[in-house]
């Protein structure tokens, strides 16, 4: 199993992405899954192991022992479980005792066992399977496998040899002897399924890693052509009005107004490059609000319009992103709805949640009063509407078209 991050141990941040925390349960689940499939098998061949020896006649004493050892010995393969569910962290590594303790338990109860019902193969299967949930590396853990169970299967031949009452008396005995002798087999297979799916997750969270640093270069490059090019033309300009400056000053002072003209374009090609990396299609933006909420335990529908990308992401962007984060923090409800269509020249968002009875909204984190500056600033209205069973928030933006007709004054002191 690959390493995970030891303060991270799904690999995910807080501020992971909806999507790659869905993963992230996922992956627990499938932990889970593997535990549950280790603890049945093992309770199953302690529970075996007791009617085994309960049906060949031996003594309570001997019963007792199966049945109270087994589940000493039970609790102590969990603490192997959850070492090697966590191997690799700091707060595991060098902790030997966690190793130690399992092992000291299973090699008592073996030995006890095995000495009180005369079976060599009872005596050496819990020593075996808390071997196997070691965490070996991968082509180890192949061969002592294989060796554990060659090994108790020539045990199990001894004790046919030797006449073992528990492993040839009642019809659980020739269960109970193959149940000791494959149980390594199933567990490592269980185990091993845990392991494709925690290399699957690594590998996913090396991909999306990789996916930042070329972003990051990528955007480094244009940055670097973008800016050296014009930096290139303006000291070439500005060296030419030096030149120029004591025999042709009127011809200098071209350059320099050239030169300023350079300096206006470098600043712009900048602002629109961060535009261009920071702005996301409104349909994806809705779509994450949307992941986020069902994220958050909410039943989500969303209606998008089919034009919805030619709508002004700069307004609308940080519009649902704020309402939905309002949502998580202020909502408390199970339902959310969202909206983006467009009326002619006006395009009309609407998100809306429903209100938990006897919860009063809180106003003063609802971060309102920003969405209302944003809106107003692009020319838009900002409506809220809160009712005894919905909260809603109705924003409406004019499109690219209209906002670029609209003059100054309206953009600055629109109501």
């Amino acid at each position: 199993m690959n390493t995970l991050d030891a303060a991270d141990p799904d690999g995910l941040s807080a501020h992971a992405a909806p999507g790659a925390r869905h993963l992230a349960r996922g992956l627990t689940g499938a932990w889970w899954y593997t535990v549950g499939g280790v603890i049945f098998l093992e309770l199953m061949l302690v529970l075996i192991v007791v009617g085994a020896v309960f049906t060949a006649g031996e003594s309570t004493a001997v019963v007792l022992t199966a049945l109270l050892g087994g589940l000493l010995w039970f609790a102590s393969t969990l603490l192997l479980l959850f070492r090697y569910r966590h191997y690799g962290e700091t707060a595991a590594d060098g902790q030997w005792m966690s190793v130690l303790v399992p092992l000291a338990v299973a090699v008592a109860f073996g030995a006890t066992l095995g000495v009180m019902s005369e079976s060599l193969l009872l005596g050496a299967f819990p020593l075996a399977q808390s071997v196997t949930l070691l965490h070996w590396p991968r082509g180890v853990r192949a061969r002592v496998v294989i060796g554990l169970v060659v090994a108790l299967i020539a045990l199990w031949i001894i004790d046919a040899r030797m006449g073992s009452a528990v492993l040839h008396t009642g019809p659980a005995a020739g269960l109970t002897a193959f149940y000791c002798t494959v149980l390594p087999v199933m567990t490592v297979t269980t185990l091993w399924w845990w392991d494709v799916l925690s290399a699957l997750n690594q590998a996913r969270i090396s991909e999306s890693r990789l996916a930042a640093t070329q972003e990051r270069l990528r955007v480094a490059t244009d940055v670097h052509d973008l800016q050296g090019h014009h930096l290139q033309v303006i000291a070439l300009q500005l060296e030419l009005a030096e030149r120029l400056m004591s025999r042709e000053p009127d011809a200098a002072l071209e350059q320099l107004r050239a030169a300023r003209v350079s300096v206006d374009e470098a600043r712009q090609g900048t602002r629109d490059l961060a535009l261009r990396f920071r702005s996301v299609p409104l349909p994806d933006e809705i779509a994450n609000a949307s992941d986020l909420l069902r994220a958050a335990g909410l039943d989500v529908t969303t209606t998008i319009a089919p034009d919805a990308a030619d709508a002004p992401g700069a307004d609308l962007g940080p519009v649902i992103r704020e309402t939905t984060t309002n949502i998580l923090r202020h909502g408390g409800g199970k339902k959310a709805r969202l909206s983006l269509a467009r009326a002619d020249a006006v395009w009309r968002y609407e998100i809306a949640n429903d209100v938990v009875p006897g919860v009063v909204a809180d106003a003063d984190g609802s971060g309102l009063e920003g969405i209302g500056r944003r809106v107003r600033e692009a020319g838009g209205t900002l409506e809220v509407r809160r009712g005894d069973e919905e909260f809603a928030v109705i924003v409406t933006v004019p499109g690219r078209a209209a906002a670029s007709a609209l003059p100054p004054s309206v953009l600055k002191e629109a109501p």
